[in-house]
């Protein structure tokens, strides 16, 4: 009886949602064909593609649905190109005109090498953490692999980024607070910009590199946690094929892909806010420069301090060489924890370019 009521809920909830995006779609035959779409991405359908949902829905051929997908016209349906950076840029920015609250971002390198959208975060006072490729290019620093590799060995912490399907996820991470740049800063700084980096614990070779912009005092365990907080991202997209058939698609066309990606992710969002109330990178090796023979990572007192070289400026006279800047590392805490391994992808993924 339990059981009964509350498929009578998610029918019902499922249908309001419905009802909601139905003015998106111009035609009544249209509505019908999305509402079978939405179903069969939902329901017990082997491979969620237009054929198998189709007769799902009971409809003698795919036709119907291959239709709405493919030529359709979806009401509003224009999309113009935009870049990454870009989109994410719109997406913070309806996020900050929304009541929703917003403290962090994080996003993975294809975002966190646009330094427009970097900047655009910094300038509303949004802390981020946000990984960048080991060529990324450092201010003072140069190289961002180059810096790590000079990490000595005491400045390594060890942090748990969040718990994974096995427990904590733990690494060892290094981070160095980087020198203001009066430019950006005003005369009294809230924020303090940051280069951060992972190490896997059963492959130490195995390192990834982030940015990070972080309010005063923040400790380096908060940064390692905001970054953790991206895996959230892959775990909804590995539910979302297997609950949803978002990778399922078989379509010739942008416009085709890009509809059956947003009736996926549709179904994969209803499922997601329905849920609670049913019950109680890696790339090719390198090579790093050679490492000078004086480390830029220098311990003084309780604290690690990171020597920011001045560089040479025309006048300056010949016997005086310019003095090491100093900037502030956080102090490493102890602490032991088995690693946890990524899942491996979906074996019948499939990756769409553009």
């Amino acid at each position: 009886m339990q059981d009964d009521v509350r498929l009578d809920v998610w029918a019902a909830e499922l249908e309001e949602l419905l009802v909601r995006i139905g003015h998106r779609f111009g035609r009544v035959d249209l509505r019908r064909r999305m509402r079978a779409s939405v179903h069969g991405l939902l329901g017990p359908v082997g491979r969620k593609n237009s054929r198998q949902s189709a007769e799902h829905a009971g409809h003698r051929t795919p036709a119907g649905l291959r239709h709405l997908l493919s030529r359709a016209c979806w009401n509003p349906d224009e999309r113009g190109f935009a870049t990454k950076g870009e989109l994410a840029t719109a997406m913070v920015a309806r996020v900050l005109a929304s009541p929703l609250p917003i403290a962090w971002v994080t996003a993975d390198s294809a975002y966190g090498r646009e330094w427009r959208f970097r900047r655009t975060l910094e300038e509303a006072g949004i802390g981020y953490v946000l990984a960048v490729p080991k060529s990324q290019h450092v201010h003072a620093l140069g190289r961002m692999d180059f810096a790590i590799a000079q990490a000595p060995e005491e400045a390594w912490e060890r942090h748990s980024c969040g718990n994974g399907a096995k427990g904590p996820r733990v690494h060892d991470w290094a981070a160095a607070q980087l020198p203001a740049i009066d430019d950006f800063e005003g005369d009294q700084p809230t924020h303090q910009r940051w280069v951060l980096a992972r190490r896997s614990l059963a492959r130490p070779e195995e390192i990834a590199c982030y940015l990070a912009y972080a309010p005063d005092g923040t400790a380096v365990a908060e940064m390692a946690r905001v970054a953790g907080t991206r895996w959230a991202i892959e775990e909804a997209f590995q539910a979302a094929k297997n609950e949803c058939g978002l990778d399922q698609y078989e379509v010739r066309r942008y416009p085709g892909w890009y509809r059956h990606i947003t009736l996926a992710m549709l179904a994969h969002a209803f499922l997601a806010a329905m849920a609670p109330a049913a019950g109680p990178e890696k790339g090719a090796a390198e090579t790093l420069p050679a490492p000078s023979p004086r480390s830029p990572w220098q311990k003084s007192g309780d604290s690690w301090q990171l020597a920011v070289p001045r560089r040479h400026t025309f006048g300056t006279p010949s016997g005086h060489r310019p003095r090491d800047e100093l900037v502030l590392v956080a102090t490493p805490t102890p602490g032991h924890r088995p690693p946890l391994p990524l899942p491996p992808p979906h074996p019948k993924s499939r990756t769409h370019s553009t």
